[in-house]
């Protein structure tokens, strides 16, 4: 699989990541539904068998499971493996799903701790803040990632869903190894000033949601959404109601053209298309099922040409006309 260099780092990050947001399973706010772990460890071996070289994952994401779960797959493999987690995002014990934001240096350091221990490493290769919240602590929340990089607990340090100014007031302290940031076909905002900014500072770019959580498979329908398990969080998510749904899944029939005359899935499709920004260094994909693996992760690279990408873009405008009368909101998730 092909990979490209994560910033001014040297790690070489496969083009494609997988993400483990899915399966941290129902122990949280945001949750995709139960995930069996068993399954969740064949799809963690099967995307490092065709090649994955790193894993994105965070203790918000099942309230820790899914680093947990992580640390169990990658237990005794051999070969390099690079792991990215995320802090920022803690929980009270007394509240289940009840998450709250803090960048205090004692939470950050009490996070990283238990992310090693759950993950069975000595130390992180990208160590992200999640969230710039609450903003007035993403300074001191960076001072103790710095000491803790001193200290070789942590590689490198990067961030996530972070403005071009709350970079800029942090890279003095530390280098940003890279941001991750949502972007995909229906999630654009990323082009207007952050990538030209992280290109023209070194830092590499790591996209999640390339096919919109499942929306750019094409195999989410109307029917197929309102069967969800109550406990999937994008039932709420707006893209995935009406009027927006239904512009969405007009946009997902005409890509189909393009996609049969590729030899290649929608998915795949939409993943290729968010890897054709020279800026970008990867995309974080994810996956419950080996299934779905061999599917979004398949070894080799579509090749969208120009006339392929102006005909995207085409259909890509149609969209935002459609939703200029509806609405259309970007925020997460």
């Amino acid at each position: 699989m092909e990979t490209r260099s994560l910033g001014s780092t040297g790690l070489q990050f496969t083009t494609i990541g997988l993400g483990t947001w899915a399966i941290g399973g129902s122990y949280q706010e945001h949750s995709w539904g139960s995930q069996d772990d068993g399954q969740s460890i064949a799809t963690i071996r099967k995307a490092l068998d065709l090649g994955v070289n790193w894993i994105d994952t965070a203790p918000a994401y099942g309230r820790g499971h899914a680093e947990e779960v992580v640390g169990h797959a990658i237990k005794g493999l051999v070969g390099p493996v690079y792991l990215a987690t995320k802090c920022g995002i803690v929980f009270e014990d007394d509240v289940e799903g009840r998450a709250t934001f803090r960048l205090k240096a004692r939470s950050i350091r009490a996070e990283v701790e238990k992310s090693l221990r759950r993950l069975g490493v000595d130390v992180i290769d990208l160590y992200q803040i999640h969230w710039p919240r609450p903003d007035g602590d993403i300074e001191e929340g960076w001072v103790e990632i710095a000491r803790l990089v001193e200290e070789g607990k942590i590689r490198y340090a990067g961030v996530s869903n972070f403005s071009v100014s709350q970079i800029q007031r942090i890279r003095g302290i530390l280098p940003v190894a890279s941001v991750q940031v949502p972007y995909s076909m229906l999630r654009r905002a990323a082009e207007a000033e952050l990538f030209g900014f992280c290109a023209s500072a070194g830092m590499g770019v790591v996209c999640y949601s390339p096919m919109q959580s499942g929306l750019l498979t094409g195999k989410l329908t109307h029917e197929t959404i309102s069967a969800l398990p109550s406990d999937d969080w994008r039932r709420s998510s707006p893209h995935f109601k009406d009027p927006e749904l239904a512009i969405n899944l007009t946009l997902i029939e005409r890509l189909r053209a393009v996609s049969k005359q590729k030899d290649c899935s929608l998915g795949q499709l939409a993943v290729a298309w968010v890897l054709s920004r020279p800026e970008v260094t990867a995309a974080i994909v994810g996956a419950r099922r080996p299934a779905q693996v061999e599917e979004n992760m398949r070894p080799g690279k579509v090749v969208i040409g120009r006339d392929d990408m102006a005909a995207i873009e085409t259909m890509l405008n149609q969209r935002e006309d459609a939703l200029s009368g509806v609405g259309f909101d970007e925020r997460y998730p």
